[in-house]
């Protein structure tokens, strides 16, 4: 059984940045985003912050949308539709939510110094049914499926965040939800050259992964018991 680490000790140990914009789709439709988190094991200096995006990663995780994530300083950086394949990275301090504590439990048995978590979409929106009618509504009503990262449009910037890295470990840990069936599919299919892909499948299903953060804390325990046994298995042994 590997110890469930309290929050407070893992804050002290890892930094969380993240990357925050907002889309103008029309000017009656601006969404708030975040393309990419960066977990990473303290101390680092602000020039080792800059240097991040440029990284490979020990690990990546792909997960369903950031949540509730938000900065910890006041960001304004506002790009038009259009201009999404033009998205730049600028990492700032970020509010850690109890979902990247999961990770961290992860990181903290493997020695990780470095964590990249992406999203199959970029939407911050807290309830997933607000974000599944959001996502929805975009793609049906608006035609922008680039509010994910594994759309077309930004095929350049998923290769350098992720399949420039073939050899990284690469965790799948969505959730389970069938409305996520169309961008998991475009996942599934952008990440086909990365060699390291493992999961905690749902039972019954082929491509619904369980997310690090069930409603109990002994489901908790228990995803990253799961997780630390399988990428042990995996990756390490």
């Amino acid at each position: 059984m590997v110890a469930f680490v309290p929050a407070q000790a893992l804050k002290d140990k890892y930094e969380i940045l993240g990357n925050f914009y907002s889309v103008e789709i029309a000017p009656d439709c601006i969404i708030q985003c975040r393309n990419v988190l960066e977990i990473v094991a303290k101390p680092i200096t602000a020039a080792q912050i800059r240097a991040i995006p440029n990284q490979k990663p020990d690990a990546i995780f792909v997960m369903m949308n950031p949540g509730s994530s938000q900065p910890l300083v006041e960001v304004d950086y506002r790009i038009k539709a259009a201009q999404i394949a033009e998205l730049s990275i600028s990492l700032v301090p970020t509010k850690p939510d109890t979902t990247q504590y999961q990770v961290m439990r992860v990181m903290q048995v493997f020695n990780l110094k470095h964590v990249r978590v992406l999203n199959l979409s970029d939407l911050r929106c807290t309830k997933s049914p607000l974000f599944i009618q959001q996502f929805k509504q975009l793609e049906a009503e608006r035609g922008f499926d680039a509010h994910s990262l594994f759309s077309e449009l930004r095929r350049d910037e998923l290769k350098r965040q992720m399949l420039n890295y073939a050899d990284v470990p690469v965790v799948r840990a969505w959730g389970v939800s069938p409305h996520l069936e169309p961008l998991i599919q475009r996942c599934e299919k952008s990440i086909q050259p990365m060699r390291h892909i493992s999961g905690l499948l749902k039972d019954g299903t082929n491509n619904k992964y369980l997310h690090p953060l069930p409603s109990l804390q002994k489901q908790q325990e228990d995803w990253v018991n799961r997780m630390v046994e399988l990428w042990g298995i995996q990756f390490v042994a």
